[in-house]
């Protein structure tokens, strides 16, 4: 019986991955015969659970929706999963965080002993390294107004605070997407005419508009591509011990998807663009601008072209041979605009 009951509770778990499967690649999975995957079926069904049969070419057996919930079953890498995905819910959404304490405390309750342990083992606490500076949690309930409004591919219509004054907009919303901690919309603005990729977080939603619209192709055909590369989105230069900016030659869209967390990107040219950027030093902000491998002109302030003397400096000793000579290829940094060309 025992046995029984784990290979069926395997079975749902397969089935919840949302694949449409024949009872013969099912009895391969579960290392049984068709026959005892067709019982098995049968006893999910008398638990509640809506298998359906797809008849035709690619058919075979899949979940369908349930007209009453039956208990939900996971497997135990599906429990930790979900454990996890619980702890850092917070770090990205406010007003969420009782409601996901409250879930991860019934979780760990029904959990075996050995399935809590490696829970227990990817405890997360939120923190932040030098290197991103990651916006604060987004009101949840602002997230479900978009989400709700892209699930039934229905205009929104919100206040958005972006780099400039506060415009009421009317959007056709695509795709949300979370990157650097940061959520964004991937949206088409019709009254602009052009796809926009924007910050959730500066959005005030209206009520539902219930007017329904067409899904359009997203550029790069990936949402996610489309906001790494958008350097519009609508991010802001973080508060940094020290800050500055320079002029790249490299597309704003290329740098857009590389900056650090808390930087901005201006277009500038088709092939140059200004980051601005902060770090906790000078030399670290120096060394930040290094990484892009690109020509850098126009540097702002002071301090920053400073900072990128001394590094020339350090780096032109380190490069010398012992004896003092220096080698053939002679100093890696130029004294062009005042600042090195990688």
């Amino acid at each position: 019986m025992a046995a029984t009951s784990a290979r069926t509770l395997k079975l749902l778990s397969i089935f919840g991955l949302g694949a449409t499967l024949t009872a013969a690649e099912l009895a391969t999975r579960l290392g049984a015969s068709v026959r005892t995957v067709r019982r098995d079926i049968d006893t999910l069904r008398d638990l509640g659970y809506e298998i359906e049969a797809v008849r035709g070419a690619g058919g075979g057996y899949r979940l369908g929706r349930a007209t009453r919930l039956p208990p939900v079953v996971f497997d135990e890498d599906q429990a930790v999963a979900t454990a996890v995905a619980l702890q850092t819910v917070p770090t990205v959404l406010s007003g969420i965080r009782e409601n996901a304490a409250r879930a991860l405390a019934t979780l760990h309750q029904a959990m075996p002993a050995r399935s809590r342990l490696h829970a227990e083992a990817f405890t997360v606490s939120s923190a932040r390294n030098y290197w991103e500076f990651p916006a604060p949690p987004i009101d949840a309930e602002i997230v479900r107004a978009v989400g709700s409004a892209i699930n039934r591919q229905h205009l929104v219509r919100v206040d958005y605070t972006g780099d400039g004054e506060p415009a009421t907009l009317t959007l056709e919303p695509h795709d949300l997407v979370v990157w650097a901690a940061r959520w964004y919309l991937v949206a088409f603005d019709p009254n602009a005419n052009r796809w926009r990729a924007m910050r959730v977080d500066r959005f005030t939603p209206h009520m539902p508009t219930h007017t329904p619209f067409e899904r359009r192709d997203i550029p790069h055909g990936d949402p996610v591509a489309f906001v790494m590369a958008a350097h519009d989105r609508g991010d802001a230069a973080a508060e940094w011990q020290c800050r500055g900016s320079a002029i790249l030659a490299l597309p704003a869209s290329t740098v857009a998807r590389f900056a650090p967390g808390g930087s901005t990107v201006e277009y500038d040219t088709e092939t140059t663009c200004r980051l601005t950027l902060g770090a906790w030093s000078w030399p670290g902000l120096a060394g930040l601008l290094l990484t892009f491998d690109a020509d850098i002109t126009d540097l702002e302030p002071a301090e920053l072209r400073q900072a990128l003397r001394s590094l020339r400096t350090r780096i032109s000793r380190g490069l010398e041979p012992v004896g003092g000579q220096r080698g053939g290829d002679g100093p890696l940094v130029s004294d062009r605009a005042a600042a090195p060309a990688s």
